[in-house]
C-alpha cells in the first residue's frame, strides 16, 4: 500500500525584494505561513527500476523536470534505495499560484519516501536535497511560521501564530516567477532612471541600490519588533491573553504595515487581482485583517478573526467568479501531526 502524505500550501506575510546578488538571484526577506489547503501524494516503491510520476492534470510535468522526480532521484542516490518508485500526485492547488504547491508536493515525497524506505536521511543530507532542488522547499521542512531569507531557502522557525480563519482566492491565472522578477527589476531600473534624472551622477550611483536595501533593511527590523515582544506584549501594545491571543496577534501584525513587493508589478498586469484583495477587505470592519498576494502571485489571501466573516469574504469572491477556499493556517504541531493520511 503506497504511503500518502498532505502536501500543505504556504502563503507568504509580506515578501521584501532587495537587490541581485552576484550568482544572479535576488535577496529576499519573507515570513512564510503553512495553511490546511492541500494536496496528496501517495508513493509506493515496488519492483523494478526508474521513477514514475502520475497525475491526471496534464499541466504537471511527469519527467525529470518535475520536483518530485528530482528529489526521488537525490532520494535513491543519497540511500541507495533500489525500485521503482511511483509517485501520485492528487492537484487541488494551483500551479504557479504562489502557494509553493511544487515545493511542497517534492518534500511530502521526500517523507514520503523515508517511510516507504525505512530509511530516514540525516537533517543534513536531507536540507541539502530540498536546497538543490528550489528555493521554496527548505521551509516545508519545517512547516508553521518561519523565517525565509537568502533566495528564500535560508529559514528560521518562529514562534506560531495562532491558528486563524483563512480564504484563499485562487484565479485562473498562472503567473511565472521569473516573469514577476523581470518585471520588478524592470520598474527598479526605471525608478533608478528617474532617481538619477533628479540628482548628480554622483549622488545617483549611491540611489541606485539604496531603495531595495532599505527595503529589505525596513522589513527585517519591524519583523523584529515584532517578534522580539514575546507575543505577550505585542508592538501594538494589545496584550495578547486567552481567547485574544490569536486575533491580538494578528492585529499587531498587521500593524507593523509589511506588504508584498510583487504586487507593485502584478497588479498593474492584473487589476483583477487588486480588486480581489479589495473585496476580502470587505467594509465596516467585516472583512480580512489582512491580505496580500501570496508569493508572485497569483493566489491572494486574507487573514480573519472569525470563521463567520471568513465564509462571508468567500461568498463575495465567489460571486466574481472566482475560486475562494475557507482554510486554517497550521502551527508547526499541526502541520505534522496531520501530514501523514496512510501507510
Amino acid at each position: 500500500m503506497p504511503t500518502a502524505v498532505r502536501s500543505y500550501a504556504k502563503i507568504n506575510i509580506g515578501l521584501a525584494i532587495g537587490a541581485v546578488r552576484d550568482d544572479g538571484f535576488h535577496e529576499l526577506r519573507t515570513i512564510y505561513q503553512t495553511v490546511g489547503l492541500h494536496d496528496v501524494v501517495k508513493v509506493e516503491v515496488a519492483r523494478g527500476t526508474g521513477i514514475e510520476i502520475r497525475c491526471k492534470n496534464p499541466r504537471v510535468p511527469t519527467e525529470e523536470t518535475n520536483t518530485c522526480y528530482r528529489v526521488a532521484d537525490r532520494f535513491m542516490k543519497a540511500s541507495g534505495l533500489r525500485g521503482k518508485v511511483i509517485i501520485t500526485i492528487e492537484k487541488n492547488l494551483p500551479l504557479e499560484g504562489g502557494l509553493g504547491a511544487a515545493s511542497s508536493n517534492a518534500v511530502a515525497t521526500l517523507f514520503a519516501l523515508e517511510r516507504e524506505a525505512e530509511r530516514a536521511l540525516d537533517p543534513e543530507d536531507r536540507l541539502r536535497i530540498c536546497e538543490e532542488v528550489g528555493s521554496d522547499l527548505p521551509l516545508f521542512l519545517i512547516g508553521g511560521t518561519i523565517y525565509g531569507a537568502g533566495r528564500g531557502e535560508r529559514v528560521l522557525p518562529l514562534e506560531d501564530l495562532p491558528s486563524v480563519d483563512c480564504v484563499i482566492v485562487t484565479p485562473g491565472i498562472g503567473i511565472s516567477t521569473p516573469r514577476a522578477f523581470a518585471d520588478w527589476d524592470a520598474l527598479a531600473e526605471r525608478e533608478a532612471e528617474s532617481s538619477v534624472s533628479r540628482s548628480s551622477s554622483a549622488r545617483a550611483a549611491t540611489l541606485t541600490e539604496a531603495p531595495q536595501s532599505a527595503k529589505i533593511l525596513s522589513f527585517s527590523r519591524v519583523i523584529y519588533a515584532w517578534l522580539s515582544s514575546g507575543y505577550k506584549t505585542p508592538v501594538s501594545g494589545v496584550p495578547a491573553r486567552g481567547g485574544d491571543r490569536a486575533e491580538a496577534q494578528l492585529l499587531d501584525l498587521v500593524r507593523t504595515g509589511i506588504e508584498n513587493d510583487f504586487e507593485r508589478v502584478v497588479f498593474s498586469q492584473h487589476p483583477e487581482l487588486r480588486d480581489i484583495k479589495r473585496v476580502l477587505y470587505g467594509q465596516s470592519g467585516d472583512g480580512a485583517r489582512y491580505a496580500s498576494l501570496s508569493g508572485s502571485g497569483s493566489a491572494i489571501y486574507g487573514l480573519f478573526d472569525s470563521r463567520e466573516k471568513a465564509e462571508a469574504a468567500a461568498e463575495r469572491v465567489q460571486d466574481l467568479g472566482h475560486a475562494a477556499h475557507v482554510t486554517t493556517t497550521l502551527t508547526r504541531s499541526q502541520y505534522w501531526e496531520t501530514m501523514l493520511v496512510s501507510r
